[in-house]
C-alpha cells in the first residue's frame, strides 16, 4: 500500500493513507482523485470505499481538540509514480503486513491496507 508522511501540522511525522479533506460539493471519490493527484502525483480510478473512521485529537487533559472522520478509498493507479507533494514530506510502498516499527502510524492502516489487499485478491 502507498502510505505518505505528513509533513505539516496537525499530523506532522505521522504516516497515513494519502488524503486530505473534501472540498464544498465535492463527493468523496472525486476528493481522493484530487487529493492524489495533488499529494502524490498519482491519476486514480476510485474503486470501493473501504471504511469510515473516526480520528479524535485530544490535549494534554484529555479535551477534543479535532476530529476528523476518514474515508478510506479503495483506487487503482492508472497513471503516474508516487512523488511527495503538497503536505507529504515523504511516500513509499510498505507491505501492510509489516509496517516499519521506527514509524508512527495509526493501528488502523495496517488493518485497512489488509482489507484493500484482500478485497483486490477477491
Amino acid at each position: 500500500m502507498l502510505l505518505v508522511e505528513r509533513g505539516k501540522a496537525p499530523a506532522a511525522g505521522w504516516w497515513g493513507f494519502p488524503g486530505g479533506h473534501v472540498e464544498l460539493g465535492e463527493t468523496v471519490f472525486a476528493a481522493a482523485r484530487r487529493e492524489l493527484r495533488e499529494e502524490v502525483a498519482l491519476e486514480v480510478a476510485p474503486l470501493a470505499l473501504l471504511d469510515l473512521l473516526d480520528l479524535v485529537r485530544r490535549d494534554e487533559e484529555g479535551r477534543i481538540e479535532r476530529h476528523f472522520v476518514l474515508a478510506c478509498v479503495l483506487c487503482r493507479i492508472e497513471a503516474g509514480e508516487p512523488v511527495a507533494g503538497s503536505d507529504a514530506a515523504a511516500c513509499a510502498w510498505v507491505d501492510p503486513a509489516s509496517l516499519p516499527q521506527d514509524w508512527k502510524v495509526q493501528p488502523e492502516v495496517g488493518r485497512l491496507g489488509q482489507a484493500a489487499l484482500r478485497m483486490v485478491k477477491a
